[in-house]
C-alpha cells in the first residue's frame, strides 16, 4: 500500500473520532451548565479549550457561545475541521475506499452549516446529535463495507489511538469541574458510558469506579485499556514479522505495549493514586505513538531526481 493511502485511512479514522468525542465532550458541558451546580460557566468554559487544546488567553473573559463558536461552529473549530480533514482525505483515496463512504462523508460536511444555522435558533444539542449520529454511520461503514485487511486495519488503528486519547482529556475535564457526584455523570455521559457502568455496578454511581472503569474495563470499547489494546492488535497486524530475540523492537509497538501493560496491570483502588499523572503519560504515549507511527509507514523518502550529470 502507498504511504500516502495509508495515511489518509489512518487519519479519516482519527479525524472521525475526534469530532464525535468532541460533540459528546461539548454536549455534557451544555447540559451541566444548565443544571443547577456550583460552579462558574467561566471555570467549566476555560477547562474545555485547555483540555481539547486550543490556544486561548486565560486572563481573558469566556463565555458558553464563544466557547461552542471555537470548538464546535467555526471552520476552524476541532469538529467542524475534523470533519473537513477526514473528507479531504477520503477525497484523495476514493480508488480504496467504499463510495458509501465517500458519499457519508461528503454529505456529513456539506449538511454542517445547515446544521449550524438550526442549533443557533434551537439549541446546540441537535447540532451534536447530528455529528454523533454521522460518526457512527461513519464507522458502521469502514466496519461493514470495507475488507479487513491492512487498509481497514489503518482505519481502525487511527480511530483506536483517538478513543484512547479523547478518554483520557474526559477523565482530565471532569476530575476538576463540578462536586465529584455530578461530574462522574457528567464524565460516563461524555464517553457513552453511563448506561454501560450503571448496568456493570448494578445502578451505583460512585465516582472512583466511574473513573475505573473507563480506564481500565476490558469490555467497554471507549475505555482507554480496551481502545489501546484494539490499536496493539491491529499495530501487530501491520508490522511485518520480526525475527529479534531481543523482544519488541518497533518503537510504536513498545509504546502501545508499555500504556497496555500499565493499565493491565493496576488494581482498580489504585487507579487514583496521582491520577493527573496517569492521564497525562496516556495523552503522551499516544502522540509518541502516532509519531512512531507517521515515521514507519508515512514518511517516504526523499524523492530521487534526475539532473544532467547524474542523480541528485
Amino acid at each position: 500500500m502507498l504511504s500516502r493511502i495509508a495515511e489518509s485511512l489512518f487519519w479519516i479514522g482519527r479525524l472521525v473520532e475526534r469530532a464525535e468525542d468532541v460533540s459528546r465532550v461539548l454536549d455534557v458541558s451544555v447540559h451541566l451548565l444548565l443544571e443547577d451546580w456550583s460552579g462558574s460557566d467561566a471555570e467549566i468554559c476555560r477547562a474545555l479549550l485547555a483540555v481539547i487544546g486550543v490556544e486561548h488567553d486565560p486572563d481573558a473573559d469566556v463565555d458558553p457561545q464563544a466557547v461552542l463558536d471555537r470548538l464546535a461552529y467555526e471552520r476552524t473549530s476541532p469538529v467542524w475541521s475534523s470533519l473537513e480533514g477526514a473528507r479531504e482525505n477520503a477525497r484523495t483515496v476514493r480508488e480504496v475506499i467504499p463510495s458509501e463512504l465517500w458519499v457519508c462523508l461528503n454529505t456529513t460536511y456539506n449538511a454542517l452549516p445547515a446544521q449550524r444555522a438550526k442549533a443557533r435558533d434551537a439549541g446546540p444539542s441537535a447540532f451534536f446529535t447530528f455529528v454523533k449520529d454521522r460518526a457512527a454511520l461513519l464507522s458502521g461503514l469502514a466496519d461493514g463495507t470495507m475488507s479487513h485487511d491492512d487498509g481497514w486495519r489503518y482505519v481502525v488503528l487511527g480511530r483506536s489511538l483517538e478513543r484512547a486519547d479523547m478518554t483520557a482529556r474526559a477523565l482530565s475535564l471532569f476530575q476538576v469541574v463540578g462536586d465529584r457526584a455530578t461530574s462522574a455523570g457528567a464524565l460516563l455521559r461524555s464517553c457513552a458510558a453511563y448506561e454501560s457502568f450503571l448496568r456493570t455496578y448494578r445502578g451505583v454511581l460512585d465516582p472512583d469506579r466511574a473513573t475505573a472503569f473507563l480506564l481500565l474495563d476490558r469490555l467497554f470499547p471507549r475505555s482507554v485499556y480496551a481502545a489501546l489494546s484494539v490499536a496493539e492488535r491491529q499495530l501487530a497486524d501491520l508490522l511485518p514479522p520480526s525475527d529479534s530475540r531481543l523482544g519488541v523492537v518497533d518503537p510504536a509497538l513498545l509504546a502501545l505495549g508499555r500504556m497496555r501493560t500499565n493499565l493491565e496491570f493496576t488494581a482498580p483502588e489504585e487507579v487514583m493514586d496521582d491520577l493527573p499523572r496517569r492521564i497525562q503519560a496516556i495523552q503522551h504515549g499516544c502522540g509518541v505513538v502516532t509519531d512512531a507511527v507517521a515515521e514507519r509507514f508515512f514518511r517516504a523518502a526523499s524523492t530521487i531526481e534526475w539532473v544532467a550529470g547524474g542523480v541528485s
